[in-house]
Order: structure tokens, then C-alpha cells, then sequence
């Protein structure tokens, strides 16, 4: 029997180191398969900051253009832009007081925006309703006056002349 026993000890012996060899080399696979995680893992990094660099570089750009042709199209140099402009917003805006900050009559915008923030927050009461009409119709009459002033006379009136109401 002590031969047997030897004969399976040599068996068990053999499977171990068989195994040690095996773990082994799934050991040095394993390892090789996280360097190639590894590296990959670092190119797509990689190529992630660079492709958000980008994005960024053409959002600044995209900004840029937008706030110089809000520039141009709100401080207005021509008279005939403001006008239109002025005239528009007042009509469809004239409410909230947007015209006289197009204008820059800052003072009349914030009392035509707080009468209507006081008109939404006395709508439950029946006052409110008065006063948003009433701001309504002083943006829409401002709206047809300034369209249809010519634009000198506009220019002269509203632009020079400072006139801030109607």
C-alpha cells in the first residue's frame, strides 16, 4: 500500500505544480489584460479631454458671436434698428417695461415691471386685473407711436430728446 499511497502523493504532486502553473500564467495574462485596460483606459481619456477641449473652444466661439450680435442688434447704432426693435417689444412686451430698457430709460422699465409684478400678485383681488391692463395698454400704445414716427423723428424724440413716456 505505501507504494499506491507514493503513486498517488507523486499524482497529487504533479496536479499541484500543474496548477501552480496554470495560476501562473492566468496570473501573467490577467496582468497583461489590465495593462491593455490600462493604456486604453488612458487613450479614451485622452481623446475625452481633448474632444471636451473642443467643445468648449467652439462653445466660447459660438458665445462670442451670439453677445457681439446682441451688441448690435440692442445698443443699436442705426435708429431704424432700435425703432423696430422698440416698437416690437412694446407691443407684444410692453408689460413688462422691455422697450424703455431697449431705450435706456431703466428708471420707467422698472416701474412698468413692478406695476406688473404687483398686478400678478394682486390678480386675486380684482385690482390686479386693472393693473396689468393698464401696463398692457401703455406698452401698446407706445408700440404703435413709435412705429409710426418716422426715424428721424424717433431718433430725435425718444433717442436724443430723451423723451421717456408716450
Amino acid at each position: 500500500m505505501s507504494e499506491e499511497k507514493k503513486d498517488f502523493g507523486d499524482q497529487a504532486e504533479d496536479a499541484f505544480d500543474k496548477a501552480k502553473e496554470t495560476a501562473s500564467d492566468l496570473g501573467e495574462k490577467a496582468s497583461e489584460t489590465f495593462e491593455d485596460a490600462k493604456e486604453a483606459t488612458k487613450e479614451f481619456a485622452e481623446e475625452a479631454k481633448e474632444k471636451a477641449s473642443d467643445f468648449a473652444d467652439e462653445a466660447k466661439k459660438t458665445a462670442n458671436e451670439f453677445t457681439e450680435s446682441a451688441k448690435e442688434a440692442f445698443s443699436g447704432g442705426e435708429g431704424e434698428n432700435k425703432k423696430l426693435l422698440a416698437g416690437l417689444l412694446a407691443i407684444f412686451l410692453g408689460s413688462f417695461g422691455v422697450h424703455k430698457f431697449i431705450l435706456g430709460y431703466q428708471k420707467e422699465g422698472f416701474m412698468l415691471l413692478g406695476a406688473t409684478i404687483v398686478g400678478y400678485i394682486t390678480l386675486c383681488f380684482v385690482i390686479g386685473g386693472f393693473i396689468l391692463t393698464a401696463t398692457a395698454v401703455v406698452g401698446f400704445i407706445e408700440g404703435i407711436i413709435y412705429l409710426t414716427k418716422s426715424d428721424e423723428e424717433f431718433y430725435n424724440t425718444y433717442q436724443v430728446g430723451n423723451k421717456s413716456w408716450f
